[in-house]
């Protein structure tokens, strides 16, 4: 902070202390000249204040800065104040703003931007693009002097971070990750960015700071993150996660209005910037994945072949009851509903998923036994039989979840058969509003496919994702069809309906000596 460049980027993990070293160094600079300006500025407005008020606290409780409290003449509050030698100045001394406040007309010295990324506002490609449009005003509010500086703290929260965009703008970054890595890894996976103090080879794996965090607390902390979320949160490894290792692409999928009961014979898709859909429709993948449109549909909109219902149970806790409704025709596949809720075998669960079997008119429902031994089959029987009465199978799997998803909808998706209804992406997208900041992302299910790789607890949470894969699997074994075949033969037997159907008027009208033709 105190010897770093005009622009620069600190990454620490969580609970390293970026905040609290920054408002020791804020009174420092304040201390060293009290005519410099500083804004603080955090994702919301409560945090930068508190940032500012500890800083203030600061002033007041140590000896040695006692002469910078403020007079009873300048600014004295939590969200703006002066320092006591301070001179007459529009600008306070430090001064706490929210990112999206109003930051024209400020002027600083030194610009401390404290977590500015968090989940709420760079979960979208959409809102990653807006956060890095408003931090260029900082340029703009910067004072012209050669000891001004723009300091970013903070923790990546996505791939496609902020502290990574900053990085193309000429900011230098330096990490301190949660453990040793080595050399090789520095240069290959961080650019060479992490500090010295936190590369050594011998100590590979260890914590960097083990008074605070210990090997077994952070061994703790990645069984509870999850491998990926622990390398984004305490290794600060953006690189990681390298597009290569995750296989499910949303750039694959089709994204189309689905009719309920009809579908087009064929959908063509197509990788092409027009086809992109716009804003409207939320998406969680990387900054290369866009969700397109079909480029056309084939043939004409016929009933759909059959819709099967998947449900994954779970018990009460974290873990949800997820479900998928698939509708195929042609060997394409619809999602006309996913989701997830908590409640285990709560009654409100089962009547909810007995209705929307009802609602998209549901041929067969097939359920994940492993949990449960089959008792959730049993349970959700008596409801649906009073709602929507049709067969219950199970399905029970002994191989690692992670690859048996992939192998399942890999395919389906590379030959972009897949089908997705833009209302079931928003609706996914709304319905984890609910939880906690840090975990909404984890529980939808376009971010656990974008999300997952081959190894074992790669992502947190996955009940939506091995629910749209059951149902993917239902209909694997019809999936070999080929469309243009089945149009071919529709059309045929449409031919050799009207056929018998003018073969059948002929004769009926020679039977009658009638000499007029009936069509």
């Amino acid at each position: 902070m105190q010897n770093g460049p005009k622009r620069s980027i600190i990454e620490g993990f969580r609970g390293v202390g970026k905040s609290w070293i920054c408002s020791s160094y804020v009174v420092h600079q304040l201390f060293l000249d009290p005519s410099k300006n500083i804004l603080v500025v955090s994702a919301s407005k409560t945090r930068s204040d508190d940032f500012s008020t500890f800083t203030l606290r600061l002033i007041h409780e140590m000896p040695i800065l006692q002469h910078l409290i403020p007079s009873q003449q300048q600014r004295f509050s939590k969200i703006s104040f002066d320092v006591g030698p301070a001179p007459a100045s529009h600008a306070p001394s430090v001064k706490s703003l929210g990112v999206t406040s109003q930051l024209t007309g400020s002027r600083a010295d030194i610009i401390v931007a404290d977590d500015i990324e968090v989940p709420s506002n760079s979960a979208t490609h959409g809102m990653r693009w807006k956060l890095g449009e408003q931090v260029k005003e900082f340029d703009a509010i910067l004072k012209p002097l050669d000891d001004s500086k723009i300091i970013f703290l903070g923790t990546p929260q996505t791939e496609d971070s902020i502290y990574n965009i900053l990085q193309q703008r000429d900011y230098i970054a330096r990490i301190w990750p949660a453990r040793y890595i080595s050399q090789t890894d520095n240069e290959t996976q961080y650019n060479g960015a992490v500090s010295a103090l936190c590369v050594d080879l011998d100590k590979h794996g260890r914590s960097t700071e083990p008074v605070r965090f210990s090997d077994i607390d952070l061994d703790e902390r990645e069984i509870s993150y999850g491998r990926s979320g622990f390398a984004m949160q305490f290794m600060l490894n953006t690189k990681r996660s390298d597009l290569d290792r995750y296989p499910l692409k949303l750039t694959d999928l089709v994204v189309m209005d689905i009719d309920p009961e009809l579908a087009p014979e064929k959908v063509v898709w197509a990788h092409s910037k027009d086809l992109a859909w716009d804003g409207s429709v939320p998406n969680v993948g990387f900054s290369t994945d866009r969700y397109h449109q079909p480029l056309k549909l084939v043939g004409e909109h016929i009933p759909y072949t059959g819709c099967v219902m998947s449900i994954d149970p779970s018990g009460r806790g974290k873990d949800e009851t997820a479900w998928a409704i698939i509708k195929m025709l042609n060997g394409y596949l619809y999602v006309v509903d996913a989701g997830g809720m908590q409640g285990g075998y709560s009654e409100e669960v089962l009547k909810a998923l007995a209705i929307k079997a009802h609602k998209f008119n549901v041929n067969e429902i097939v359920v994940e036994s492993n949990f449960g031994d089959g008792m959730f089959s049993e349970i959700f029987k008596p409801v649906l039989t009073k709602i929507h009465p049709i067969t219950i199978s199970e399905v029970r799997h002994n191989t690692q979840k992670e690859k048996r998803i992939i192998d399942t909808l890999e395919p389906v998706m590379n030959a972009h058969r897949l089908i997705i209804d833009p209302k079931v992406i928003k609706s996914d997208f709304e319905s984890a509003q609910g939880y906690p900041q840090e975990s909404q992302l984890r529980y939808q299910l376009f971010y656990q496919m974008s999300r997952l790789t081959s190894t074992r607890g790669s992502i947190s949470h996955d009940d939506r994702l091995d629910a749209l894969a059951i149902a993917v699997n239902y209909w694997t074994q019809q999936m070999a069809q080929d469309a243009d075949r089945r149009i071919s033969d529709r059309k045929e037997d449409v031919l050799r309906e009207e056929l018998q159907k003018f073969e059948d008027s002929y004769y009926r009208n020679k039977k009658g000596s009638r000499n007029v033709f009936t069509w």
